[in-house]
């Protein structure tokens, strides 16, 4: 079946009970036995829920893998992840990386031995050796939106046996599929796109090895950062409509960025679809579109923090992905914990979410913000 057959279809076969065509919500923590050991495949919901088993089936379809789990928050799958190396052992990640990643990896795992090492996106590949055994990537990054040649990082993890995460956030399993590029895991916050409608938090991570699919699973019954069964369903009826928001996305990204790549007050585009992009050619390769992402130099950090508050379409909120287009500086919002760090954004950075709006409208909301600011300065 093809992509969008499956995100409406795969693991939500109606209700057996009922013939409901919509995955029940089994809001429920525990569930009956026939006698000891004898249950139906569930006895706690924290090791399995029918609504979590959906969900998880549906993604690992949709990313082409084995194995799918989901999590409470994209953090509580990538600090799971973290469980699968030691203290001591060395872990390479994209400088360019989420600051909640960043500040997980630099707070909290390196005060307790974990060597963590940074490379930009364009030589993580050069960066691996024998000592690395994980490399954490996203492409496109967040928030620089550079991409990273996914399948010569994992030939080069795969020589030294290391172990390659790809953060699957921006792009969704309908613009890349990483496993089929050689990596290992596929994560996922699916309180973005998949979700699609800012009403939900979750993560999610693919494999199709099963040693490390089993790993997980015992990781994510023992550790249990498990998403209800009420935020499960959910991202299900959110990734029913996956593919025909992301084509919009697209679409709206495009023109969006076509039309600050031309104005004055902007000093730089940084969007995979634009020609001018470093990346464009290995993002057309790699990805089936360009995602909805695009940011921005503005002048000056105060001009983009002016900037960010003066868009009225455009939303001044964290976070990304849903129908609606937000805005925001991440020197000071979504990377603040990365400023000290070698991974900081440009502090007259503006980082955009494209929603599913009129383009024009989108378009002129963001003129209409650049005219006042340049009237400002």
């Amino acid at each position: 079946m093809d992509f969008e057959t499956r995100a409406i279809h795969a693991g939500q076969e109606p209700d057996p009970a009922t013939g409901a065509i919509i995955t029940p919500i089994y809001q429920t923590s525990t569930y009956v036995q026939e006698a000891v050991g004898e249950h139906k495949g569930y006895d706690y919901s924290r090791v399995a829920n029918p609504t979590r088993t959906a969900l998880e089936t549906c993604l690992a379809s949709l990313e082409g893998a084995d194995h799918g789990l989901a999590y409470s928050s994209g953090i509580g799958a990538a600090t799971t992840i973290m469980h699968l190396v030691d203290p001591g052992q060395r872990i390479l990640a994209v400088n360019d990386v989420y600051g909640g990643v960043y500040r997980m990896l630099t707070q909290v795992y390196e005060p307790k031995g974990y060597l963590c090492d940074w490379a930009p996106a364009d030589s993580v590949a050069d960066a691996i050796d024998e000592r690395t055994r994980l490399v954490w990537i996203e492409s496109p990054t967040n928030p620089l939106l550079n991409i990273v040649d996914i399948r010569a990082v994992a030939d080069a993890a795969h020589r030294v046996g290391a172990i390659v995460a790809v953060d699957n956030t921006f792009a969704t399993p309908y613009l890349q599929r990483p496993l089929e590029l050689g990596a290992d895991l596929v994560v996922h916050s699916t309180t973005k796109y998949l979700g699609g409608h800012s009403d939900v938090i979750g993560g999610f991570v693919a494999t199709s090895d099963q040693e490390l699919g089993e790993r997980l699973r015992f990781l994510q019954k023992s550790l249990g950062a498990v998403p209800g069964p009420f935020d499960c369903w959910l991202v299900l009826r959110g990734i029913k409509t996956l593919a025909l928001r992301m084509e919009r996305h697209c679409a709206n990204a495009r023109a969006v960025a076509e039309f600050l790549d031309g104005h004055p007050s902007v000093e730089r585009v940084l969007y995979p679809g634009l020609a001018s992009h470093p990346g464009h050619e290995l993002a057309g390769r790699q990805m089936r579109d360009f995602g909805g992402m695009v940011s921005f130099l503005a002048g000056s950090e105060e001009e983009a923090v002016a900037l960010v508050a003066r868009t009225r379409i455009f939303q001044l909120a964290e976070s990304l992905g849903g129908v609606e287009s937000l805005i925001e500086h991440p020197y000071r919002m979504t990377h603040g914990s990365t400023v000290e760090g070698p991974t900081a954004p440009p502090r007259e950075l503006v980082r955009l979410s494209v929603g599913i709006e009129s383009a024009d409208d989108l378009i002129g909301d963001l003129e209409t913000a650049l005219v006042r600011s340049a009237a400002r300065a």
